[in-house]
């Protein structure tokens, strides 16, 4: 449109000036429209040909000027309009060698990873931690892992990334049943990767009609975008706090490890996970009965691609090589090995010992809470009502107080909502839902679950890094694993039994006493309301 004017308009101005005479050709131009080419065109050619005298120098400094930019408001135009067509439609104009939406488009219609007669590129470990595994090109063929590398010593030991899956079992025996073997994963090198693999890759993963051609592919098969590879059985996948506060607890720490600049926003550098892989469960055995772990997984990554044994089994059978660009390998039994989980009993807590950002939850958290609906910034500060969330599970049937106890622990609760203003929730979880589950949790400032089951969604609270005194604060009955949980996310965790409380760094030796998974637990209600108003007023607070 801005071409056309200013074309219109020199074409007016050399016919005032009768440089250009008003002919019918140039009516029929101004009137009908023309695209910029022509308008170029005309000018030109009239201005060679009809001009009757020399024009003066400001004239010849005007058509200069007009000219140029004519010519960058065509280019502009022509740009703005061609990219798109391109992108959708694949126009069959031969797109110029700089053009970066033609390189973009070729990328992943056309990308191989092809070596030749070169070495097969090598298996990179970028982060690890026993049971957690960051890999850059891992090799798969026939169900088998292959960890290319010529350097094996500098590789971590294939039984702290790998197993066989199986599930988990007391004793020696079965300890040793499911250590990894040739038949699962193998370290080997460039030179006999190239007799397996061949000469190069091609891509599977991005637009998904390379999959329909690439299966004939005669070379590994590339999936790109990051990867969440899980090689568990079904056994705690289908539990929501073992899915929610120990496997994807897990995954997300071990990728945040890449990003160790995570700002309290959660904002991340980090390009989102595109597909989660199970090669030991099928697509009935991932969703929990209180249909959580598909709230978590659908918020946090919307987009995400879901594949199960059968997909594995296709991949297998194909009797081809796939290479991942760049996965994270998850293993409880791997993770098993450590002395964190000797200590926690949680297969996440053997991730922690990776590098972090202090606010590395915040990403997901964030992903969780909008998807509610509510705004990210909710349940954050230190000026607002308190929130006490007790959680009861008097009605569930199991882990429940002694009757007089929860009655007692209701009862100081809502004497302190009555006498200081607290908003005091007592809730049975089962009676809300998903979504009531998590509103509830973002708002909350002190929780007091029975059972670790509960406390999965309470990771959504906001966290504060900023050494305030009036942190979100958790109490239940006395568990390692509760603690661990707790206090990786930058809260702080006061376990329970009876009268005594504990937390950390003052924890004692993990024990599961008498009655610790009953129906008849024991707690001082008067004790908890007094640590929580203690904490709330920061009375005798010394910052954590």
């Amino acid at each position: 449109m801005y071409a056309y004017i200013c074309y219109s308009l020199l074409v007016e101005y050399l016919s005032s000036i009768e440089l250009l005479p008003k002919s019918s050709a140039i009516n029929r131009l101004l009137v009908e429209g023309c695209n910029e080419v022509e308008y170029q065109v005309v000018v030109l050619v009239l201005l060679a040909t009809m001009a009757p005298a020399t024009p003066t120098r400001r004239e010849i400094l005007l058509v200069v000027v007009l000219y140029f930019s004519l010519r960058l408001l065509t280019h502009k135009s022509d740009t703005s309009v061609s990219n798109p067509l391109t992108t959708s439609t694949h126009a069959t104009s031969s797109p110029s060698a700089n053009d970066s939406t033609y390189h973009h488009i070729s990328h992943y219609l056309d990308a191989h990873l092809t070596w030749g007669s070169s070495p097969v590129p090598q298996t990179r470990v970028l982060s690890h931690a026993p049971g957690w595994t960051v890999f850059d090109k891992l090799y798969v063929l026939k169900g088998v892992v292959y960890i290319v590398s010529d350097e094996p010593s500098k590789v971590p030991n294939v039984t702290h990334m790998y197993s066989k899956g199986l599930f988990i079992e007391n004793g020696k025996e079965a300890v040793a049943s499911r250590l990894p073997t040739d038949e699962d994963i193998r370290v080997i090198s460039t030179k006999e990767a190239k007799v397996l693999f061949g000469t190069g890759a091609h891509l599977l993963d991005g637009v998904n009609v390379c999959s329909v051609i690439l299966y004939y592919a005669p070379s590994p098969n590339v999936l790109t975008f990051f990867k969440y590879f899980i090689n568990d059985p079904y056994q705690f996948v289908t539990h929501y706090y073992h899915w929610s506060a120990e496997l994807w607890f897990g995954l997300w720490h071990t990728y945040a490890s890449l990003d160790l600049k995570i700002p309290d926003d959660g904002k991340t550098s980090l390009p989102p996970v595109r597909r989660i892989m199970f090669n030991h469960l099928d697509a009935y055995h991932w969703r929990d009965y209180a249909s959580m772990n598909e709230w978590v997984i659908r918020s946090g990554f919307p987009s995400l691609v879901m594949e199960f044994k059968d997909d594995w089994r296709d991949r297998a059978e194909m009797g081809r090589p796939f290479v991942f660009d760049r996965v994270i390998l998850a293993d409880r039994s791997a993770s098993m090995l450590t002395f964190n989980f000797a200590r926690f009993q949680r297969s996440a807590s053997a991730s922690f010992g990776m590098p972090g950002s202090a606010h590395w939850w915040m990403t997901m958290r964030n992903n969780v809470i909008q998807f509610t609906g509510l705004d990210i910034s909710v349940g954050s500060g230190t000026t607002n009502t308190p929130v006490i969330t007790y959680i009861s599970r008097q009605e569930w049937g199991r882990r429940m107080l002694i009757k007089e106890d929860h009655e007692k622990l209701v009862e100081e609760l809502y004497k302190l909502r009555d006498r200081y203003g607290f908003e005091v929730n007592v809730v049975a979880a089962e009676k809300m839902s998903r979504l009531e589950q998590i509103e509830l949790a973002a708002r909350t400032t002190v929780s007091s679950p029975t059972c670790s089951l509960l406390r999965a969604s309470y990771k959504y609270n906001w966290t504060d890094h900023d050494g305030s005194s009036r942190k979100w604060f958790d109490i239940s009955h006395m568990d390692e694993a509760n603690a661990s949980t707790t206090r990786a996310l930058g809260m702080i965790h006061y376990g329970f039994w009876g009268n005594e409380y504990f937390t950390s760094p003052g924890l004692p030796q993990p024990k599961y006493v008498e009655g610790f998974q009953g129906n008849s637990i024991p707690l001082d209600g008067a004790l908890v309301a007094r640590l929580c108003l203690e904490r709330l007023s920061l009375t005798g607070e010394v910052d954590d």
